[in-house]
């Protein structure tokens, strides 16, 4: 097929839609359908023998990210309607990276969950996910995935540049940098006061290379967003009139039949993964990325992540492993142009929502600022942009994202320094009488999966505050906890299997010896077998974290984080939708 092409579809008729057997039959279930409909003030001609669209809209008054979303739906419905469907918005957990504890990603599940059952009891012939904000993307996709129903993503898209006395201040990753400043003694409270009200000034996720900005990027490469739809700043009005075509786009979608399960394969997610990496994404992609391809019936790997990163580049030059940010990515051509420059590197007969191929919807596209999107000839860094680390440490593998390290770090030994949990990093980690050198390896465990719970973004650990004042800035850290996309520094991530449930990181103690090399892909605890045998016959399992409710679901069946840390009665191919049934009349 060439970019051109559309696959060849037979138009859906409207008694097969899955709605029709909700309002299309006559009998006295679909009586009460229809007269439930009408007590909304609808006629049937609003619906009858149209595309019923559900919108799952993830906006919430306690999630920034997505302050527009009650705009954008309407604007999503306007589409749907002028299209010739019927739209139907449904409220979904919102997941709001700043404010819900102790992480979304212990949620991430029940969203995806929440997102499949509300597309199977519900009329719905195709859906409109809208999201943006970390976790969302994944799990309303992970949901859909597992339906199978038509599908399009509409994502957030990044806030506006922050801004502090003339300075450009890019979320996340600048309070990281000026709380260490401060900490350090460096700046002033009233300085820390301006960082606080300039760096957050529109809707919208994190405009830095976070995780909000990777996943989007890489649904788009996967095939599941408007071309172009995934780098249009939130307050562009551009946005808006993405939302409104994303609407059309669905029910056209619903009539020709392309569902997830015509767009996911091996490529669509070489595709994905290869985007994150000339992106410089997030070290959570993979994480995610894997979770959605197991949804999908996909095998992939941590191992596929590193092939992949040893041939990319990084070509966007966007903090925190540049310099620039999403709005500038934007101007400079945004996505289509950065996967244009990638060439051979981007599998191009991949389908994609509109019907047509991913090389179709890049074609043409140019870079407009070559020090934002770099040449092939000069990127950021030639490959490696992730990495995947193995050894006695990490037998199931660990990530680290080595151009947001300082370069002497890439190969380093030093001695440990052990925190066992959150807490005690915490209490102790400014104290001065604190047995720590710049060369020390800082050591976090039980913040995984099971151990934190949930795996938060705790894996940026913070420099202690008498190495700060040193001018130190950057160290190396290991943790089975994950790290926020606009997070930097030489933080080894995801250590899998974790230590809650015995893994190697569980054995670790003060003063032992860790060689990281990120060239030859190793991370070795430099200890004894034998020693290391008797600590592991030394250790007693922790109490679960959770008795009862969805925390007792998580802890029973989430995997670990080479596994996608899904639950494992899940991680199936996709749920034929023609086989669920109606709900009951009331």
């Amino acid at each position: 097929m060439t970019d051109s092409e559309k696959q060849p579809r037979t138009r859906k008729k409207p008694e097969e839609l899955r709605s029709h057997r909700w309002y299309g039959v006559k009998d006295l279930r679909s009586f009460g359908h229809r007269s439930r409909t009408a007590q909304m003030g609808y006629d049937r001609s609003d619906y009858a023998g149209k595309p019923v669209i559900a919108i799952v809209n993830t906006w919430s008054d306690i999630n920034p990210c997505h302050t527009h979303f009650k705009q954008r739906v309407e604007e999503v419905k306007r589409g749907v309607w002028q299209a010739g469907g019927f739209p139907v918005e449904m409220p979904a957990m919102s997941l709001s990276e700043p404010f819900q504890k102790p992480t979304t990603m212990l949620y991430r599940n029940f969203l995806a969950m929440e997102t499949e059952e509300l597309l199977r009891s519900y009329p719905a012939d195709g859906c409109v996910l809208m999201g943006g904000c970390d976790k969302t993307t994944p799990a309303l996709l992970m949901g859909a995935f597992s339906m199978d129903l038509p599908t399009v993503f509409m994502p957030a898209g990044p806030m506006l540049r922050g801004d502090w006395g003339g300075v450009v201040l890019g979320s996340g990753s600048d309070s990281w940098k000026y709380w260490a400043e401060l900490r350090a003694g460096n700046i002033t409270e009233d300085d820390w006061q301006g960082v606080e009200q300039g760096i957050a000034r529109s809707a919208g996720h994190c405009m830095t290379m976070g995780t909000a900005s990777t996943l989007t990027g890489a649904v788009e490469a996967l095939g599941f967003t408007l071309p172009g739809a995934s780098s249009i700043p939130a307050p562009d009005s551009r946005h808006s009139a993405m939302a409104t075509l994303t609407g059309k786009l669905i029910v056209d979608m619903v009539w020709n039949d392309i569902k997830p399960s015509d767009i996911v394969s091996p490529e669509a997610f070489d595709n994905a993964v290869t985007t994150v990496l000339a992106l410089g994404g997030s070290t959570n992609a993979v994480v995610h990325l894997i979770a959605m391809a197991r949804r999908a019936g996909v095998d992939l790997t941590l191992d596929r992540f590193d092939e992949l990163a040893r041939r990319t580049p990084l070509l966007a030059n966007i903090r925190p492993s540049g310099q620039h940010l999403m709005e500038d990515f934007y101007y400079a051509g945004g996505l289509r142009a950065m996967l244009a420059r990638l060439g051979d590197l981007i599998q191009r007969d991949c389908l994609t929502v509109n019907g047509l191929t991913l090389g179709a919807n890049i074609a043409g596209f140019k870079v407009f600022d070559d020090d934002v999107i770099r040449p092939l000839d000069n990127p950021v860094v030639a490959s490696d942009s992730l990495a995947v680390l193995r050894g006695n440490l990490a037998p199931k593998g660990a990530v680290i994202k080595p151009p947001a390290a300082e370069p002497h770090l890439h190969r380093h030994t030093g001695k440990a320094v052990v925190f066992d949990d959150y807490n005690d990093m915490a209490a102790r980690i400014d104290d001065p009488n604190l047995d720590v050198d710049a060369n020390s390896v800082l050591v976090l465990r039980n913040a995984g999966p099971l151990g934190a719970p949930g795996m938060p973004e705790w894996g940026q650990l913070p420099i202690p505050k008498k190495l700060l004042q040193q001018g130190v800035r950057d160290m190396l850290r290991i943790s089975d906890a994950r790290m926020s996309g606009t997070s930097y520094g030489a933080c080894v991530l995801h250590v899998a299997p974790e230590a809650f449930v015995g893994g190697p990181l569980a054995l670790v103690r003060d003063g032992d010896v860790i060689e990281l090399d990120i060239p030859a892909r190793r991370l070795e605890l430099r200890v004894g077998e034998e020693e290391l045998a008797r600590r592991r016959a030394e250790w007693k399992a922790p109490p679960p974290r959770f008795e009862r409710g969805y925390g007792a679901m998580f802890s029973q069946f989430v995997s670990q984080a080479d596994e996608g840390c899904d639950f494992k009665f899940l991680e199936t191919g996709a749920t034929a939708a023609s086989a669920t049934g109606e709900p009951e009349i009331h």
